[in-house]
């Protein structure tokens, strides 16, 4: 069997910039949730940004599991009442092994991915985005 590096070693060394995904899909908190669910369903996404329409800065995240459970309970909240996600962040050079750690401590699946210089929302880090450099 090859020789190959420690998993946590290799997450480390690679930046959040390096393995996100460009581009954020986003809402206004107003919007109700089957609106969301339906960019949900067509972009094949787990999760929409929330912000509150007068800038890019993210107030929540609305995640598939927010339209499931909505969906049990009967109602129809806006995206800002169903986000169970809060908007946490990681800069584009960050370790994604810190990022990682993030995603952990808070019980999230995604991550806003803020531009290192302006701090402006650029992209998505997901669990699965992790999983993959993990993998090799």
């Amino acid at each position: 069997m090859a020789n190959r590096t420690s998993p946590s070693l290799e997450l480390g060394h690679v930046r959040v910039g390096d393995c996100m995904h460009r581009g954020i899909l986003s809402c206004t908190a107003d919007a109700p949730l089957s609106e969301v669910a339906g960019v949900m369903a067509r972009h094949r996404v787990h999760a929409v940004v929330v912000t509150n329409g007068e800038s890019t800065q993210p107030v929540g995240v609305v995640s598939d599991l927010d339209v499931v459970a909505a969906g049990v309970s009967g109602e129809e909240p806006t995206a800002l009442q169903a986000a169970a996600t809060e908007p946490l962040s990681a800069s584009t050079s960050e370790s994604l092994q810190r990022a990682a750690q993030l995603m952990a401590e808070h019980g999230v699946s995604h991550l806003v991915v803020r531009d290192a210089s302006s701090g402006e929302p650029v992209g998505i880090l997901s669990t699965l985005d992790i999983a993959a450099v993990y993998a090799g």
